[in-house]
């Protein structure tokens, strides 16, 4: 006798954590990009304990999103991907100010893009906490991390830079907040490096594949559309619910490779997984002009890229 999966309420076979690794070597297979792109994947993870009760402990933000600038063109939602808008390198910013950060990177999905910053920049719910002695005072700076494709790069140039930051502000531990596919990747190779360094550090995204491949100590995973990994839009509710599971993750977790997933979901489009860096849902004719797209941006984000590291 077959079961009655309606019955029992069973969640649809598409309804799973999309595996971004799939879709985007799919995906740019399909644009015509030579060579897979091989994530960073690792056997061995780091683990630094909290050393300092979370009440009286200095917590860091570390953010992938860039700060807005009117003269690179449109970011934010319903955007196209900017890349005359990515950063190369890492930037810091003052946490008692508000700041205009946005996120226009490739992958991101712009069916379901928001324009809620809490989306991806928690410093509000970060401050909420501050005032409520769950944590101790802010860092006096958070720190953008930049994207790079390059993991050598990653890690010889970027990691020792985020790291120089985050002993300057004496930090006891770091939330990282990743967007697109890449950036969640960054995200697990700096959480790792501090880690290394004695810097307890807990990722939040929502790719959940690419981090736990890589491996990272504590993970918050939002099984939502990438981009919304902090909350999901216009909710404060969910704002301090999914920064409530990273802090407590720092206090509990006790091995490497912990991962907690958010009870998240998102409802503004119930099936939005099934178009998520999808090529079999493209035209001939869209798929020929997904190559011209990928081509010209390839060309931009190279120039910005040499522009920056030039000292340009």
């Amino acid at each position: 006798m077959g079961i009655d999966t309606d019955l029992l309420g069973f969640s649809p076979d598409w309804d799973v954590p999309v595996r971004y690794i799939e879709r985007t070597h799919a995906w740019y297979d399909a644009l015509g990009t030579a060579n897979p792109y091989r994530y960073a994947s690792y056997a061995e993870v780091p683990f630094a304990p909290m050393r300092t009760p979370l009440a009286g402990a200095r917590i860091a933000l570390l953010t992938t999103a860039a700060p807005f600038d009117p003269a690179k063109g449109p970011q934010g939602a319903g955007a196209p991907y900017n890349a005359g808008a990515k950063f190369y390198k890492a930037y810091s910013g003052d946490t008692t100010l508000e700041h205009d950060l946005r996120i226009s990177h490739l992958g991101i999905d712009r069916r379901q893009q928001t324009d809620d910053a809490n989306c991806w920049f928690p410093l509000p719910a970060l401050r909420r906490a501050a005032a409520a002695g769950r944590i101790g005072p802010l860092a006096p700076r958070f720190h953008g991390v930049p994207t790079n494709r390059s993991q050598r790069h990653t890690i010889e140039v970027d990691c020792p830079d985020v790291l120089a930051r985050c002993r300057a502000d004496a930090i006891d531990a770091a939330i990282l907040v990743a967007n697109c596919p890449v950036c969640h990747q960054t995200m697990a190779l700096i959480a790792r490096y501090l880690e290394a360094a004695g810097i307890p550090t807990v990722v939040v995204g929502a790719a959940k594949d690419i981090v736990e491949t890589c491996g990272v100590p504590r993970f918050v995973f939002s099984d939502v559309p990438l981009g919304s990994a902090a909350a999901l839009p216009d909710d404060p509710a969910s704002q301090d619910a999914t920064l409530a599971l990273a802090l407590s993750l720092l206090e509990h977790a006790f091995a490497p490779r912990t991962t907690v997933q958010s009870p998240m979901r998102w409802h503004r489009e119930r099936d939005w997984k099934r178009h998520v860096m999808n090529v079999a849902a493209l035209t001939p004719e869209e798929l020929e002009q997904r190559r011209a797209e990928n081509r010209a941006i390839k060309q931009v984000a190279q120039a910005v890229r040499d522009t920056t590291l030039a000292g340009g």
